[in-house]
């Protein structure tokens, strides 16, 4: 059995993004870890804060919420400052992750690698799938990190654009409702969603574990971006949920429909 190391900027995003994978490993008997990058202090602040509660204690409530639904062994915070998105006063603070020394956080990310004597460390593409400062610094952190730690798998969590632009099309074609949805617009630094297929390595079936989704999701019941994805028809988000994409930068070029733990 492998030991997975999962790194994510903030709380959810273990949620959306991987939490098929995260279940389908550990229902197979693997160790799953993830590591969250920041407090998420920047997310949303819920109504219904008790006294003396904070945005980063009920962030990280829900994150163990999530990732118990999940099944993930251990949940570490590596404890920088949510630098908000690109352009916002917070990417300048100093405690930010956008700001962080990557070595230094890569120091701090390879002990729990050695730690854990991960087998596979799965980290963010190049411009962290949307662009998002803290996104972008996850892949600086983890790819370092994985040297450091010699890590002997080193992944690179991603989306399929090509399959979002034909399933964007498709849903035009058929009237339905997509909202400001479009996959084809610049996000956040200007760059497209996600990566293309024929950058991707692992198309990685998690249909079995939607529902294992759509409760993680839940759990983060005090964002929105989390709780608008729960908006969508089952239908819909089957589309959207069912696969999940990895670019693993030792192999060849191609992508395999297939799962990335059965490579021997």
């Amino acid at each position: 059995m492998s030991t997975l190391v999962f790194v994510h900027a903030h709380p959810d995003d273990e949620a959306s993004q991987s939490a098929g994978s995260m279940a389908r490993a550990v229902s197979e008997g693997h160790r799953v870890v993830l590591v969250v990058a920041t407090n998420g202090d920047h997310g949303d602040a819920p109504d219904d804060l008790a006294e003396g509660e904070t945005v980063v204690d009920r962030r990280r409530a829900e994150a163990a919420a999530s990732n118990a639904l999940i099944g993930t062994h251990r949940v570490e915070f590596l404890g920088y400052a949510d630098s908000g998105m690109t352009g916002w006063a917070q990417n300048d603070h100093e405690a930010s992750f956008a700001r962080a020394d990557t070595e230094e956080a890569a120091q701090r990310l390879a002990a729990i690698l050695r730690e854990e004597q991960a087998d596979v460390v799965v980290g963010y593409d190049w411009h962290g799938g949307y662009g998002h400062p803290d996104h972008v610094k996850v892949h600086a952190v983890t790819e370092r990190a994985a040297q450091l730690a010699g890590t002997p798998r080193y992944l690179e969590g991603s989306m399929n654009r090509d399959a979002m632009i034909r399933s964007h099309q498709a849903a035009l074609a058929a009237g339905l409702d997509v909202g400001e949805w479009d996959p084809t617009v610049p996000m956040d630094d200007g760059n497209p969603l996600g990566s293309l297929e024929s950058e991707l390595h692992w198309a990685c079936d998690v249909s079995e574990f939607l529902e294992v989704k759509r409760s993680a999701l839940k759990a983060h019941a005090s964002q929105s971006d989390a709780q608008g994805m729960l908006q969508m028809p089952m239908d819909m988000f089957a589309v959207a949920f069912s696969w999940e994409h990895y670019i693993e930068p030792a192999r060849p070029a191609g992508m395999v429909t297939g799962w990335f733990l059965d490579v021997e």
